[in-house]
């Protein structure tokens, strides 16, 4: 059976490649697509896809944090690009049940809340009626300085590996859901700071425009599948391999609170998505320019030059990382 990527790089292949005339810069195989926009600016254009039950549970979740979340998502592929976010248009196909109640009006509370912080417009979009699951649809604009758009295709032998914050956090958030746990009942901090990361993450928009301003990000993506599956895609769009080094991962400490997660917190920080964190590559004459923003990041590997092999360095053993992140198909 194909994959939702082997799919995606099919569509890939078949679309034209833009022509100089083009206003499509950059299409198809990153997190935005680049699109001319003046003399200045290229304008970044994105879209996500929520549907209940596959990217999100309404029992588990309230309409202001699923309005977060399906802009945030959004904002974290500006984010990607080292843009800066302008403006949004969300639809959304509702089913009746859900239209009687207030829940569209709190879905787009939490939605301008997020919106406001990072000075978004909604510049439109539909309502619709559903027959039983409710769906989102998000598209978000950004801009960035004319050709300085971040691709994943940028990365070079010899380049460190950065990802910021930290990892498997919501993942974490994500199991406690499955056994029961909830945000409103959540017993300690750390219980509901790792639900907080799975339901209502925060794209890392002011990271990414420091990193786009100052020129230090070779190659960048966010991590929405899962650290493994995002450097893979890194790595094949930019012809290189990889070395990483387990005990450089900054692990979500909040996993470490409870025995379940603490027993595979490495393997959530590595398979599992949805934390929008940044992965990108610097190149090693750049590295003392990340300055006081330094605590932001951490070196987690370098890239090799063995294309599509990519290495996890754990106690001194050298294992292959295969890339075992969230797919849809």
């Amino acid at each position: 059976m194909k994959t939702e990527f082997e799919f995606i790089n099919l569509l890939q292949k078949k679309n034209r490649t833009p022509t100089i005339k083009s206003k499509i810069k950059i299409g198809i195989g990153d997190d935005c697509a680049v699109l001319r926009q003046n003399s200045k600016t290229d304008l970044l254009i994105t879209t996500d896809l929520l549907v209940e039950d596959i990217d999100f549970r309404l029992k588990w979740t309230t309409p202001e944090f699923l309005g977060n979340k399906a802009l945030a998502v959004s904002l974290s592929d500006v984010a990607a690009m080292g843009g800066k976010p302008l403006w949004a248009l969300v639809s959304i196909g509702v089913p009746a049940n859900l239209w009687q109640t207030d829940f569209v009006e709190r879905f787009y509370q939490g939605w301008f809340g997020l919106a406001k912080q990072f000075n978004v417009e909604l510049a439109g979009g539909d309502i619709s009626k559903t027959p039983d699951k409710l769906v989102v649809d998000s598209i978000a604009a950004g801009e960035v300085k004319k050709g300085q758009a971040i691709l994943r295709s940028g990365a070079k032998p010899g380049d460190l590996i950065f990802v910021t914050g930290t990892l498997g956090g919501a993942a974490g958030g994500l199991k406690l859901l499955e056994i029961g746990s909830s945000f409103e009942a959540a017993s300690s901090d750390s219980e509901r700071e790792l639900l907080r990361r799975q339901l209502c993450p925060m794209p890392q928009i002011e990271i990414a425009e420091f990193l786009s301003k100052n020129n230090l990000a070779t190659a960048m993506i966010d991590i929405s599948d899962g650290l493994s599956s995002d450097l893979f895609h890194l790595c094949r769009a930019s012809k290189v391999g990889a070395q990483i080094e387990a005990d450089k991962i900054p692990l979500d400490r909040n996993m470490l609170l409870f025995p379940d997660l603490k027993s595979e917190a490495l393997s959530l920080a590595l398979n599992s998505g949805e934390d929008f964190e940044l992965l990108f590559t610097v190149s090693p004459k750049n590295e003392k320019k990340l300055g006081k923003h330094n605590s932001a990041f951490s070196r987690i590997g370098k890239i090799t030059k063995n294309s599509m092999k990519i290495n996890l360095l754990n106690d001194s053993e050298i294992t292959p990382l295969r890339p075992e992140g969230f797919r849809h198909f």
